[in-house]
């Protein structure tokens, strides 16, 4: 395994410089970063001690600081360092500048000021924890998004995302012998989508839930022929409804959450005929 240094500097909360570096480094196998992580850098002191840390482990510099004087201190301290220092939104940045002859405002966190935008998303995670695991059922109709699904299809934490960019959600989990709530059946406005998972899957699932609960594996709950029933009947409900579904066996939440952000744009669509923008995501599906 190869390990290397890696330096991550922000002027903001470094989400953005996290997640490039996080997608980049998953395509190398057999390679490890040291992560440094350098968040709020915003003045001559600061960028100082960014580059005391470099010397100190010498590695590869990813950066995302709009102020040209702190990053011209990085700059050219990298340089006489012979340490790559790269700015990985100057590209972004640069090609929206030409395209739209408008001059950037290169103010640092901006995207964290504290709008309407951040309160709808704030308001919105408020929504989805009251409305989680089949609470406030009277209330569904002014969600954005429902999900449904059995015990252990992830449901809770893939609203819990989706309402981190912007969507009030809730979810309700399908028991064997409770019938689906009649509020449930007259949804008109929100999304609602059905989350599957595969049977064998789902059944070591519950069983390692199980057995973290100390709790008897070999109960109703795990035992395999009886998830593959639960599962059956939830897709009969789906089917019967008309509601889209999406199995989850092999997705990560972030990969379930971009489908039903797109399957949230066309329902809107139709809804209201129109094209639609997306909370937090700024595309049309």
């Amino acid at each position: 395994m190869r390990t290397f240094h890696l330096h991550l500097v922000s002027d903001a909360t470094g989400e953005t410089v996290t997640s490039v570096a996080r997608a980049c480094m998953v395509q190398f196998e057999g390679v490890t970063a040291v992560q440094h992580n350098w968040w709020l850098v915003r003045s001559q002191g600061q960028v100082e001690r960014v580059i005391a840390g470099v010397e100190e482990n010498p590695g590869i510099v990813l950066f995302t600081l709009v102020d040209a004087g702190v990053r011209g201190v990085l700059e050219e301290a990298c340089r006489h360092l012979k340490i790559p220092c790269i700015p990985v939104l100057d590209p972004v940045m640069a090609t929206l500048r030409a395209y739209l002859q408008v001059e950037m405002q290169a103010t640092p966190g901006r995207q964290y000021q504290l709008d309407a935008e951040y309160f709808a998303r704030i308001d919105a995670m408020q929504y989805t924890l009251a409305h989680d695991d089949g609470q406030l059922l009277d209330d569904l109709e002014t969600a954005d998004i429902v999900l449904i699904g059995v015990s252990r299809t992830s449901k809770t934490p893939t609203c819990m995302y989706l309402a981190n960019r912007g969507y009030k959600c809730a979810n309700y989990p399908l028991v064997p012998g409770i019938p689906l709530p009649s509020q449930l059946e007259v949804l008109k406005r929100p999304l609602v989508v059905g989350l599957t998972k595969d049977p064998k899957s789902l059944s070591d699932i519950r069983r390692a839930r199980l057995r973290l609960l100390n709790q008897e594996e070999e109960s109703a709950y795990a035992q395999f022929e009886t998830v593959r029933e639960e599962v059956q009947a939830a897709r009969r409900l789906f089917s019967r409804h008309g509601w889209p579904v999406i199995d989850v066996t092999r997705r990560s939440i972030e990969e379930a959450s971009a489908t039903i952000i797109q399957l949230h744009g066309r329902h809107i669509g139709r809804e209201e005929g129109a094209g639609v923008t997306l909370p937090g995501d700024g595309s049309a599906p």
